[in-house]
């Protein structure tokens, strides 16, 4: 089992220069290896990326989110994550080829259908129903993230399992308002959706 994040940057010609999302979509893009085998950007602001592990798929969408919501209010990214076997490996990771190509694909065409910034497609249709029903909830609070709570949720990200303290420490505001922010962007709602992902894909792999 593999699992790929197709996306694309929503409202892209609201950016003065490509490079002022292209570069933060790179940082989270790298994290998983190197292109074009793991990942590639093409059409501009379109970008595709394989996660090895499926487990791990949901909260490299929502680190994504979390990098361009934080970069500019106009911005935003639209991203379908599919599950499945991958019967054909290339050197570039668009070339590849198998059933967990053909289910991102499916979810990111049935994105604007329904209204979604964020699905998951899988070999699992009850647990698609499940998780896309949970998304349809997350992405009301995700999608309205502003520029500062998205950047908060990023840098959270990024350094979990950072204490409140040192949270305040890097972003330079008091402890009091780490708690306030984290309560405004819904984290312990978001970790706790990722945390049932992972839970059942983990359970479903290995049956």
């Amino acid at each position: 089992m593999n699992s790929i994040i197709l996306g694309d940057i929503i409202n892209s010609r609201a950016a003065s220069e490509p490079e002022e999302y292209l570069s933060v979509v790179k940082e989270e893009l790298v994290l998983y290896g190197n292109t074009p085998s793991k990942w590639q950007i093409y059409r501009g602001d379109s970008f595709q990326l394989e996660v090895p592990d499926p487990a791990d798929a949901l909260l490299a969408a929502i680190r994504i989110k979390a990098r361009v919501k934080g970069e500019s209010a106009k911005m935003d990214v639209r991203m379908s994550i599919g599950i499945g076997g991958k019967s054909y490996r290339s050197p570039a990771v668009a070339e590849s080829g198998g059933e967990v190509f053909l289910n991102s694909a499916a979810a990111f065409d049935a994105l604007k259908e329904k209204r979604q910034t964020l699905l998951v497609r899988s070999p699992w249709p009850e647990f698609d129903e499940a998780i896309n029903m949970m998304l349809a909830l997350a992405c009301i609070t995700m999608d309205n993230w502003s520029v500062a709570a998205a950047e908060y949720m990023s840098t959270v990200l990024h350094h979990n399992p950072a204490t409140q303290k040192e949270l305040a420490a890097l972003l330079g505001i008091s402890q009091s308002s780490v708690s306030e922010r984290l309560a405004r962007a819904r984290y312990n709602e978001i970790m706790a959706m990722d945390g049932w992902f992972r839970k059942r894909i983990k359970a479903l792999m290995n049956p």
